[in-house]
């Protein structure tokens, strides 16, 4: 058996045209997507990250703008930096680079990001929406990875999937999105005793740890689905190069479906921060109409 080999770019593209759609048609109602990507400090650790996501909002009718603060700000400074964006109604959406500097704590100013301008889906209030099946904007990467399982021929109720990894902004919230739709979830982590024993029961695999080369093709399921979410940069004797956290080439030999790195979960990750952008606008919008809106008449 050799695994299809599932196009993260070509799902990602189609979902940016979606989104263009979406975008155009609310320009016209006067409310032009606006992203805000802020970085404090040195830039060079995020810069490929942000000109990604200028490229992606480019081509899916976002406005992007990026701001980079000194590394001396204080936090106090982007507290007041954050009011004043979660207030500006042209702007639709705000984005953390990271890394930050050590006297900003990154969960600190994702608290300070308001929820419907929360387009990572970092905030504790969209966190804590998944777990009632409510889901708005989502922490993009989770979200990415569900939606690449559900391009697949596979029937989401009853399906045993196995999440290698339990993050607060990756595999919980994966865990949770998987049981809003009907699968039944085992969820391994460090103390976990014996992770080959689940996935290999698992009809989908999921993996996000940050470990190359993690799970192997001794793992799996003939015929399972692997959704690879790790990034590692790893040097070889050719020179450095990316790859996630599974076994790419015993894996494939085994899996009916699988991730590549890069190239899989990546761009539509980023498109899902697009989506994301796109309907925060729409609930400001909605929001605006219903506060401001005259009953008088």
């Amino acid at each position: 058996m050799r695994a299809a080999i599932i196009d993260g770019k070509a799902i990602g593209a189609q979902m940016r045209a979606e989104v263009a759609e979406e975008a155009a048609e609310l320009a016209t109602k006067g409310w032009q997507p606006k992203l805000i990507s802020i970085s404090v400090g040195d830039t060079a650790a995020a810069e490929l990250y942000v000109r990604n996501q200028q490229k992606q909002a480019n081509s899916a009718g976002v406005e992007f703008e990026a701001r980079n603060y000194p590394a001396d700000t204080s936090l106090e400074q982007l507290t007041g930096i954050l009011q004043g964006l979660n207030g500006d109604p042209r702007v639709n959406g705000i984005i953390i680079q990271r890394p930050l500097p050590d006297h900003i704590p990154v969960k600190v100013l994702q608290k300070l990001v308001h929820p419907l301008k929360d387009v990572e889906g970092m905030h504790p209030a969209s966190i804590g929406n998944i777990v009632y099946n409510d889901l708005a904007l989502g922490p993009c990467t989770a979200v990415a990875a569900v939606e690449i399982l559900k391009t697949l021929p596979l029937q989401l109720e009853g399906l045993n999937v196995t999440v290698i990894g339990h993050s607060e902004i990756v595999g919980k919230p994966i865990a949770f999105l998987l049981m809003g739709l009907g699968c039944t979830v085992t969820v391994c982590h460090h103390m976990t005793r014996s992770v080959a024993m689940h996935s290999r029961a698992a009809d989908a695999v999921f993996v996000a740890v940050g470990k190359p080369g993690l799970v192997t093709g001794q793992m799996l399921k003939p015929g399972a689905a692997l959704i690879d979410i790790g990034i590692n940069r790893i040097e070889t004797p050719e020179g450095g190069k990316t790859v996630g956290d599974a076994d790419f080439a015993s894996c494939a030999e085994v899996a009916g479906w699988i991730t590549p790195v890069p190239g899989g979960v990546g761009p539509v990750t980023v498109a899902t921060l697009m989506k994301n952008a796109v309907l925060a606008t729409r609930m400001q919008m909605d929001h605006y109409r219903d506060a401001y809106a005259r009953t008088d008449v």
